[in-house]
């Protein structure tokens, strides 16, 4: 018996549960149901007043006072809004409001009837006291109970869900009563909230709305055991990079999965929905604080230019790009070989960045009519040069093509930069250009000294600067989006070796840092960017797992496979021979570079490239050994 009923009390709730979730009352019928209910408490009203002695009541009173009642609760209904809030989802917002509209009718009504009676307008106007008083009493009793009896119902219906997962809501503030709200509130959810964790010492201690405030103490082993505890969901406004960073290491350290708001203006239609929650990002762990611009400077550099960029669909290129559109430019001349990422970058700008002139030129950078093309038809102004094979074990495989379109294409931008009159080159360079220990590094470096060496040319107006970095969080082919797909593929993440080291930086941060260096000084330059500490991978492989809500070595298992051919244990920023000169941003420095034969280097160069594919693989890896002595083929035994 007991079996059968509590089938039968899951065969409602799902009932309910699908008639929720299949319909919702539109606000308009809220409208029309709430002041049908304020004429016919009236008419009841009336009834209690006279103690239902039908022969006492006129039926004309009745109605024109009905009516007039009616009228001033359609007037407040509608200055307060009261018939907007979800009925399932009734707050004590929505029956603060509602009792607003009752009790300024109840005023306004009383108001109506004293005047009337003082100037004896007559009796349809003089609505009796007592009648609006207990009209008051009853509508505003049974407008509170109707929209209880709904919330009731869908409570009912929704405690069918299982909870499987218990949560503490970092922020106790209105970005944290919204989460808990959202939570709470939809019938799909399997989340249920245990309490809040607040910094303000103020509302540590408290309740709001019925959950305890807990200070940052609580995340231990113990709390977290006791209460059973599995999810902290981020939801503070601004919180300090420092801070968050500090948050989110404990909480990884503990086992939690952690999930944070996204951003007010990427709510859907201005509402959170619990989908929209999501894995915090891997740079809220580096706790880095906000770059600080001189956007005076960068504002006078850009304002009216017209600005080329190279390699503008990658993702150093696009965020550049990005950047650019913030800025008063001229317009953006974008040029890249690969042709679906050019399709993503041209919806992107129409979408996001009507306002920006731009136009887009599927080209090979190492082309040199199409580049003469290029550059006679839009005459840029600054030239950011972000284009280049960047993937270490591809070019150990193909150096001349290393050698083509890295020192090749840089040569020929450079070449038209002088010659079409460009005042400004920003070149991006890599730490892999540093004492290189594989051919695109080597590449790099002579892409460095080639721009270097333009530098002491005479009778050019071309101001050139190098921007040196390391790895940028989630850029193509990074190690970042590698792991994510192995993780969601169940693993194993693979990490070249448990020892390996890499600087790293945000592409927003390194994009900023590339747009101030680019007109700092007078040119000659090699900007090298303040990375912060460099960071083990597998630290950062077992980060990512935890981020993920799952454990390392258990869920996901964590294997080395050796060194990549090329690959380096640690990158560096500077050689032995480079010390750096501060600049005024705290993040930017400068390198001191030794200085090299403008003549003879230019010749090999030019020489390489007439003779490239006529060389075996061998002799293009023995002209970098030449070029760049710092750099020391990790391929050849005999090193």
């Amino acid at each position: 018996m007991i079996k059968q009923y509590q089938q039968f009390e899951n065969l409602l709730r799902q009932k309910a549960l699908r008639m929720f979730m299949r319909y919702s009352l539109p606000r308009w019928l809220v409208f029309i149901f709430d002041n049908t209910a304020v004429f016919l408490m009236f008419v009841f009203a009336y009834f209690v007043r006279f103690n239902f002695a039908s022969a006492d009541i006129h039926l004309s009173g009745v109605i024109v006072h009905g009516a007039i009642a009616s009228f001033v609760y359609l007037i407040f209904s509608i200055l307060f809004r009261s018939y907007a809030g979800i009925l399932r989802h009734t707050t004590l917002t929505d029956i603060t409001l509602l009792f607003a509209v009752t009790t300024s009718s109840l005023t306004i009504l009383i108001g109506i009837s004293m005047v009337s009676r003082l100037l004896a307008w007559g009796y349809y106007l003089t609505v009796p006291i007592s009648i609006i008083l207990i009209h008051y009493v009853s509508i505003t009793v049974f407008l509170f109970f109707s929209r209880i009896f709904v919330k009731m119902i869908f409570r009912f219906a929704t405690m069918t869900r299982r909870i499987t997962k218990k949560v503490l809501i970092y922020g106790a503030g209105e970005m944290g009563f919204v989460v808990k709200r959202v939570l709470l509130s939809d019938p799909l959810s399997a989340f249920n909230v245990i309490g809040f964790i607040d910094d303000n010492k103020k509302l540590q201690g408290k309740k709001i709305n019925g959950l305890p405030v807990f200070s940052s103490e609580v995340l231990n082993t113990n709390f977290l055991y006791k209460h059973k505890i599995n999810t902290l969901i981020i939801a503070i406004k601004n919180v300090k990079p420092g801070r968050k960073s500090e948050i989110l290491r404990t909480a990884i350290d503990l086992g939690l999965e952690i999930l944070e708001t996204p951003a007010i203006d990427k709510w859907l239609g201005g509402q959170l929905n619990v989908q929209q929650l999501q894995n915090v990002k891997l740079e809220d762990l580096l706790g880095r604080d906000p770059i600080r611009l001189n956007l005076d400077l960068i504002r006078q550099g850009l304002n009216d230019k017209t600005i080329l960029v190279t390699g503008a669909a990658g993702s150093i290129g696009s965020e550049i790009v990005r950047q650019l559109a913030l800025f008063n430019i001229k317009k953006a001349v974008l040029i890249d070989y690969a042709e679906t990422p050019m399709f993503h970058l041209d919806n992107e700008l129409r979408q996001h960045f009507s306002h920006l002139q731009f136009d887009l030129i599927l080209a090979d950078i190492t082309n040199a009519e199409k580049m003469e093309l290029v550059f006679n038809q839009h005459r840029p102004e600054i030239v950011f040069h972000a284009a280049a094979y960047k993937h270490v074990p591809l070019m150990e495989a193909n150096p001349h093509e290393a050698f083509r379109v890295n020192v090749g294409g840089t040569k020929l931008i450079t070449d038209l930069s002088i010659k079409y009159g460009v005042k400004k080159f920003v070149m991006i360079s890599s730490d892999k250009s540093v004492n290189p220990a594989n051919i695109m590094g080597a590449s790099k470096h002579l892409c460095e000294m080639l721009v270097q060496s333009r530098v002491q040319e005479k009778d050019k107006n071309t101001q050139f600067v190098i921007t040196r970095f390391g790895n940028v969080l989630g850029s193509n082919g990074s190690v970042i989006p590698i792991f994510e797909k192995q993780i969601k593929d169940g693993g194993p993440v693979t990490v070249t070796h448990p020892e390996v080291t890499r600087y790293f930086m945000t592409i927003p941060e390194a994009c900023e840092l590339v747009l101030e260096a680019g007109f700092m000084g007078k040119g000659s330059e090699i900007y090298v960017f303040d990375m912060g500490d460099p960071v083990p991978i597998v630290d950062l492989a077992y980060q990512m797992i935890q981020l993920s809500g799952l454990v390392p070595e258990r869920d996901i298992e964590v294997i080395f496979t050796g060194l990549r051919p090329g690959e380096k244990l640690f990158e560096e920023l500077l050689t032995k021979e480079e010390n750096t000169l501060p600049t005024h941003h705290p993040k930017i420095k400068i390198a001191r570079v030794k200085k090299i034969d403008n003549m003879i280097f230019n010749e090999k160069v030019d020489k390489l490239l007439s003779d490239l594919y006529s060389l075996s693989k061998h002799e293009i890896v023995n002209f970098f050994e030449d070029m760049v002595p710092e750099y020391k083929n990790m391929n050849d035994k005999s090193n």
